[in-house]
């Protein structure tokens, strides 16, 4: 393989200059001739630029955003070795991963998802394990993985990047699904439990009126990640952690609309204001509510809530309203953005998110510093379509966009890339692969 100099780390072109500066120590005038010289132009440039020591290609690698850093890693030998320590040691991988939009397309096949970089403003294609994913329901993204709903209605978790998936618990362990069994012992359809009424579903269908929305969370006892799931009909919660043979349901409670995870505690947001506390790191889970309603809490007719932490700690209640347009589509037109003062126990509207963007839709919600990402539009929201029974329009247009808070202008993400089905969703990249021979 040819050599790697410093001219051909400048061909990745989203490296800070001035990072470049510091790691690579290069004179002023270096530094202008790499930003002003074409670079592939001559081979004299590659040729005479010095080779970078490997611990210097380790600090520059752990700078790229996941597209970069991966095609980095194919570029020589040494460039490969500092990406391979790098994946075996993440601790020293410090980038933080600006949100991708994930989408399928009819112009790819059925287990392609397209991923929609914010970062660069192009699409890369992403061949993903069976079921095909156009066959599946996104139920929800958090942490660089997905929840996705089969054509059995089984949950699994999917990563993307890595092309890692871990089936989740069986749908039948949940205490209000029960299996039929055809003559020859094999689950033919679903029985769905309630107070007050049986339904029986088609293996397909079960997953249109079961799953309302799915959280991923780190599990600092375990080293891995804990799936929250919200419940239909009546927005109950259950958990399980990768590697459970059966789901939890957590205490009474009901109308959940979000989870956020803060301080080691599973924070649940009911519809009517109240916020609800579980620990679920002991034997035993209880509730505890934190705050029996917000003096002026959000209301369905108001919009859909969503609940975010932000970077600095503040807990962040946001309204997104919707009109109604034309054709008949729900559009959003208005988003609000409120602090929630506990011991207060009321709801304080903000003016905009002055440096800090958003990210909403069937995903977790996300609050960024623009500082941090800077290829994002500051005081913004950004946000995918999030209709609670979106199965049942699978065919209608999806409402994507990103919303300005100082002006309320609209504006396309970019021309229309995806299929309304399944609905996109906003996915920030993760290159972290879990050992599931911890958990067997």
């Amino acid at each position: 393989m040819e050599a790697c100099s410093v001219a051909r780390i400048m061909s990745l072109g989203h490296l800070d200059l001035r990072i470049l500066h510091k790691l690579l120590a290069l004179s002023p005038g270096s530094h202008m001739k790499f930003r002003n010289s074409p670079l592939m132009e001559t081979d004299t440039m590659v040729q005479n630029s010095p080779e970078l020591p490997l611990d210097v290609l380790i600090d520059i690698f752990a700078l790229l955003e996941i597209p970069d850093f991966i095609r980095a890693g194919s570029v020589c030998s040494a460039w490969h070795s500092a990406y391979t320590i790098i994946h075996s040691q993440l601790e020293q991988y410090r980038r933080r991963q600006t949100p991708c939009l994930l989408y399928t397309s009819e112009s790819v096949g059925d287990n392609v998802a397209c991923l929609y970089s914010l970062a660069e403003k192009r699409v890369y294609n992403i061949t993903l394990p069976d079921p095909p994913i156009r066959s599946r329901y996104l139920i929800g993204s958090s942490h660089g993985w997905l929840v996705t709903a089969d054509d059995k209605s089984e949950l699994h978790l999917l990563n993307p990047i890595t092309g890692q998936q871990i089936a989740l618990p069986p749908v039948i362990t949940i205490e209000h699904v029960k299996p039929i069994l055809d003559d020859a012992g094999a689950i033919s359809k679903y029985e769905l439990w309630d107070d007050l009424d049986v339904e029986i579903h088609d293996l397909d269908k079960l997953r249109d009126c079961l799953y309302f929305r799915a959280f991923v969370f780190p599990d600092s006892s375990t080293g891995s990640y804990i799936v929250v799931v919200t419940l239909f009909p009546y927005s109950r919660l259950l958990f399980a952690r990768v590697g459970d043979c059966k789901w939890t349901l957590l205490p009474p409670g009901e109308d959940y609309q979000q989870c956020i995870h803060m301080d080691g505690l599973l924070y649940a947001f009911t519809r009517t204001g109240q916020i609800d506390a579980f620990d679920l790191t002991g034997p035993t889970f209880t509730r505890n509510v934190i705050a029996d309603e917000m003096e002026n809490h959000i209301r369905g007719m108001d919009g859909w809530m969503y609940a975010v932490q932000a970077p600095c700690g503040d807990l962040l209640q946001v309204c997104r309203g919707a009109e109604v347009t034309e054709d008949i589509m729900l559009e959003t037109d208005k988003i609000m953005v409120y602090k929630a003062d506990m011991s207060a126990k009321k709801l304080v509207k903000i003016n905009g998110l002055r440096d800090h963007v958003l990210f909403l839709g069937r995903s977790q919600s996300q609050c960024l510093s623009a500082e941090e990402y800077p290829q994002l539009k500051t005081n913004c929201v950004y946000f995918t379509d999030d209709e609670a029974f979106v199965s049942r329009y699978k065919n209608n247009r999806r409402d994507i966009g990103i919303l300005n808070l100082e002006n309320g202008n609209r504006e396309e993400i970019a021309s229309k890339l995806w299929c309304n089905w399944p609905n996109p969703i906003w996915i920030t990249p993760n290159i972290t692969r879990m050992n599931m021979g911890l958990y067997n």
